[in-house]
């Protein structure tokens, strides 16, 4: 073990020894670079933001003070995530799991602000793929995806048409048919870019490991929020719903709303809770819970720091606490479930170093607590038991499949975005709560059969990609976030691929998956290079410059 430590610790140096040091000549013509930069940086957003300023004065007399303040907001955040498309997906990337804490304390629940983030991921996007035509890079990653992502628009398109259309177009359009069907789309396909976003944005071992660290701090400070609201709640600093009656016990309201998130549910006489983290609602941030797991394991047994390694402990164990005390049965189910299937999936039960520290880590944490907060932890529990007996998951899933094969009209069902909570505003929808169910509602049959072609499609050629990786860190990752991308893919309760932040991460981290076998390849051939007599080294740095 300790040969291994010190050949390794002997490559770094080795490799560190060989990177070229700059003359002065190149160090002034960096400087001068970065200075460049910073002066078309402020220029660019100095002209900007006058001609924002111009704009929102101009709606300042027709829309009042938050027309403008949004006009102003929005024409900052499109045009410098045009003009610096990178950033703006990092920012995305780090701004989602706030957003809904942003939505509600600073932006009153309005529309601009639940959409804001889109403000920074579409133009981005779009100049990704005018970079990526100019230097003819294909957008499309990967090209074996193109005929199951193609049945699934073309069916998409066909019910838009035919169904959405036709209801618009009927006596009684019952609202914006079309407008609803164009929602659906987006809801359903509309972060399917971020497969080549995430391909592109991460370029070497480097940029991975920034992606993945940040969002272990993240993790950290979201859950860190998440138990101090809790924590407010219990203490009696926020009242939540503990004076509702009634029905209004049981519900989750945003008039709730504490220190951060939007709506909860806090009526302990009945021993009824829903926290919603930073999140608008109780089941997004379970499911940023869920998601948190894989981050934080991936990150456990395989960052090459010790550092980063304990934070991650840490955050997983911050998230174990938050899956508890959430009230969301999803959550406490599905992480120690997804935990222990990662183990196994992952082969790191065999890395016996790491493994046991961080399983008697995990151990002494569930004995302590329970020790320690013996009624909250027998309250939650019994809590799952009963909403189990009361409404087992099986029987749920089962109900929602009959009464939507029952209820979907034709072969192409009832409409896209019929299906759909976010489209309420756009005409009559009906509450499903479970993903495929919605999918059969609205697109029918042929939907359903196109999605689950095109899920097992993405989840193949990630298994591949996965398997390709030979760095064994590398490849604890990979696995990890394709049990994640599996697992959401096949999903059958609830609708997390129609929300944050799993409509995000679903499709972000497939792309992660399929750039890992080439960011192997890259770390591969530097330690070959490493490894090189300096004589052979010499004459191919001496062609490269010739």
């Amino acid at each position: 073990m300790f040969k291994k430590k010190s050949k390794s610790k002997k490559s770094s140096q080795s490799s560190d020894s060989q990177t070229p040091t700059l003359s002065k000549k190149e160090l002034a013509a960096l400087k001068k670079k970065k200075s460049r930069e910073r002066k078309e940086f402020i220029q660019f957003s100095s002209s900007l933001s006058g001609a924002a300023l111009v704009v929102s004065l101009a709606l300042l007399p027709v829309g009042g003070p938050k027309a403008a303040i949004g006009a102003f907001g929005a024409i900052l955040s499109l045009a410098l995530s045009y003009k610096y498309y990178r950033q703006a997906l990092w920012f995305f990337l780090i701004y989602m799991p706030f957003s809904g804490t942003i939505t509600y304390w600073l932006g009153g629940g309005s529309a601009p602000f639940q959409v804001a983030k889109d403000a920074f991921f579409i133009p981005a996007f779009i100049a990704l793929w005018q970079t990526c035509k100019k230097q003819k890079k294909p957008i499309l990653i990967p090209r074996q995806l193109l005929p199951a992502l193609s049945i699934v628009g073309i069916l998409c398109l066909l019910t838009l048409v035919f169904v959405n259309g036709g209801q618009q177009f009927s006596g009684n359009p019952k609202g914006q048919p079309i407008f609803m069907g164009i929602l659906g789309i987006k809801i359903l396909l509309g972060y399917a870019p971020l497969i080549p976003c995430a391909y592109y944005l991460i370029r070497n071992k480097k940029e991975f490991l920034f992606f993945t660290r940040s969002h272990i701090v993240i993790i950290l400070i979201c859950c860190t929020l998440g138990l101090l609201q809790y924590w407010r709640l219990q203490t009696g600093q926020c009242v939540g719903t503990r004076e509702m009656e009634g029905v209004l016990l049981y519900k989750a309201d945003i008039n709730a709303k504490c220190l951060v998130g939007g709506s909860l549910a806090f009526s302990p006489q009945v021993g009824f809770i829903r926290l919603p983290g930073t999140f608008v609602s109780p089941w997004h941030w379970a499911w940023f819970l869920i998601s948190g797991a894989f981050f934080s394991f991936a990150s456990a047994f395989n960052d090459p720091a010790l550092i980063w390694q304990l934070s991650s402990i840490v955050a997983l164990i911050l998230v174990f606490i938050n899956s508890v005390i959430c009230g969301q049965r999803a959550a406490m189910l599905v992480v120690p479930a997804m935990l222990v299937i990662l183990m196994f999936v992952t082969g790191q039960f065999r890395n016996l170093k790491r493994f046991v520290p961080i399983v008697i880590a995990l151990a002494v944490f569930a004995v302590g607590s329970m020790f320690v907060f013996p009624d909250v932890v027998n309250e939650r529990v019994q809590s799952l038991i009963d909403r189990w007996n009361a409404s087992p998951p099986t029987e749920f899933i089962a109900h929602q499949a009959e009464f939507t094969s029952k209820g979907h009209d034709g072969i192409l069902g009832n409409g896209l975005g019929r299906g759909t909570n976010s489209a309420r505003p756009l005409g009559k929808t009906t509450l499903i709560e479970t993903y495929y169910a919605k999918l059969m509602y609205e697109l029918g049959p042929l939907g359903v059969g196109s999605f689950l072609f095109f899920a097992s499609t993405l989840s193949w050629i990630c298994f591949k990609n996965y398997r390709s990786v030979k760095d064994f860190h590398l490849r604890g990752y990979a696995a990890s976030f394709w049990v994640f991308v599996a697992f959401i893919g096949y999903n059958p309760y609830w609708y997390p691929l129609d929300t944050d932040p799993v409509a995000v991460y679903y499709w972000f981290l497939a792309g992660v998956i399929l750039k890992l076998p080439e960011i192997d390849r890259q770390e591969r051939l530097k330690l070959q290079e490493a490894e090189e007599p300096p004589v052979k080294r010499k004459g191919k740095a001496l062609q490269k410059v010739a």
